[in-house]
């Protein structure tokens, strides 16, 4: 099978970009990527965005930043999967690559909340749902994923308190990040006292939604020089699996079925079981997401997900390092654009340059993006390799 490799890099910090349009944005990613990768030119563009048509007025995408950014004549598409659109986006460029249709495919996830402000930012964030059962109703995600760990507390009866660690965790991993929207940790202290945001969420069990842009350049092993300028990472692993939109038409509304199926597929794909990964970049959009994530991957019996934010497992140090460079909580969560995000974060830390948050010898990292409570699950194995043929 044919080696595809992260060739290139970029990102912009995650914030409230209010002097920037979007194309720009994505430029400044593209770029960045684009010199990482030592100049390679893409064959096909994959453009990851959730909330442009309703927030920015601007559908049609993917041609907008291909032009801007100069790649006329190329293969360009958007990529829309709500909160996994990065990683679906990933997806589609490795299997472009994988298939022949091109050996390097450029993968950009931008989005800009601020285009908008107030109930309209609420009003595009529920279209992710089901527009005639759960949105038209006033069901927001937020409110949603109150339900669910309202169900985690009453069917399981965990302390209240039991979620702290992972907003916890985050925060102290993103302040050594130059990109992360907070960049300063927090106490358990603050996490009890901060105010409901629909209970039983509090302020620090949703991540906050923002501006920025991500890139990736992948490419075909045999592209890239012996000297080549990074380490090598390669995508070994990727699984889109879906499951029902609604969260009333399922048996089990706290079992995140397609996150479970997406994990299996992924590790199966790589050869490797879950157990074997160094650390894992989940989508932590909200605090319970976390603990089901956990869970449905087999890291954590059912209902005990939670456990592991309480005994420094999670940590950078711990037995399975989270969000290891703040995570959507602390980094920020620019909507279509977070999946790519979590992948460059990914890299970073197998390529060795994650600065104060490394994690000693990462090997293999497992990258997971969430559109809505799981009804799109991507999941990715990334690994490190040799470029000896």
């Amino acid at each position: 099978m044919t080696d595809i490799v992260i060739a290139g890099i970029g990102q912009t910090p995650v914030g409230e970009h209010w002097e920037i349009s979007l194309r720009e944005l994505a430029l400044h990613a593209i770029e960045a990527a684009v010199k990482d990768a030592g100049g390679l030119r893409p064959q096909a563009v994959f453009v990851a965005n959730m909330l442009a048509p309703a927030l920015s007025r601007q559908s049609h995408l993917a041609t907008l930043v291909a032009d801007f950014a100069g790649l006329h004549g190329v293969e360009a598409v958007t990529v829309e999967a709500a909160g996994a659109s990065g990683g679906a986006a990933l997806r589609m460029g490795y299997l472009s690559i994988l298939s022949g249709a091109a050996e390097v495919a450029l993968v950009v996830g931008v989005e800009k909340t601020t285009d908008q402000v107030g109930s309209a930012v609420n009003s595009a964030l529920a279209t992710a749902s089901d527009s005639d059962y759960e949105a038209e109703h006033g069901l927001t995600p937020t409110a949603q994923a109150a339900l669910l760990m309202q169900r985690y507390l009453y069917e399981f009866n965990p302390p209240r308190e039991a979620f702290a660690g992972f907003p916890l965790t985050a925060h102290a991993n993103a302040v050594a990040n130059p990109n992360a929207m907070f960049r300063r940790a927090i106490k358990e202290t603050a996490y009890r006292k901060a105010g409901l945001v629909s209970d039983p969420l509090n302020m620090f069990d949703v991540a906050p939604h923002a501006d920025g842009a991500a890139a990736i350049v992948l490419a075909r092993r045999e592209l890239l020089p012996p000297d080549f300028a990074h380490p090598l990472v390669r995508v070994s692993g990727s699984s889109l699996v879906t499951d029902t939109l609604a969260l009333h038409d399922r048996p089990d509304p706290l079992d995140f079925r397609a996150a479970r199926l997406s994990v299996a597929r992924a590790c199966r794909q790589a050869g490797i079981r879950p157990e074997e990964i160094d650390f894992f970049e989940l989508y932590d959009a909200f605090s319970i997401f976390s603990a089901l994530s956990l869970e449905a991957a087999g890291y954590a019996p059912r209902g005990e997900g939670w456990k592991l934010a309480q005994n420094g497992a999670i940590s950078l140090q711990g037995k399975l390092p989270l969000t290891t460079l703040g995570g959507l909580k602390a980094r920020g969560n620019p909507g279509g654009a977070t999946g790519v995000y979590q992948a460059v974060e990914a890299t970073l830390q197998l390529r060795g340059q994650a600065g104060e948050n490394q994690i000693p010898n990462a090997r293999r990292g497992l990258v997971q993006s969430l559109g809505g409570p799981a009804s799109t699950v991507v999941t990715h194995v990334l690994e490190t390799f040799s470029l000896k043929r």
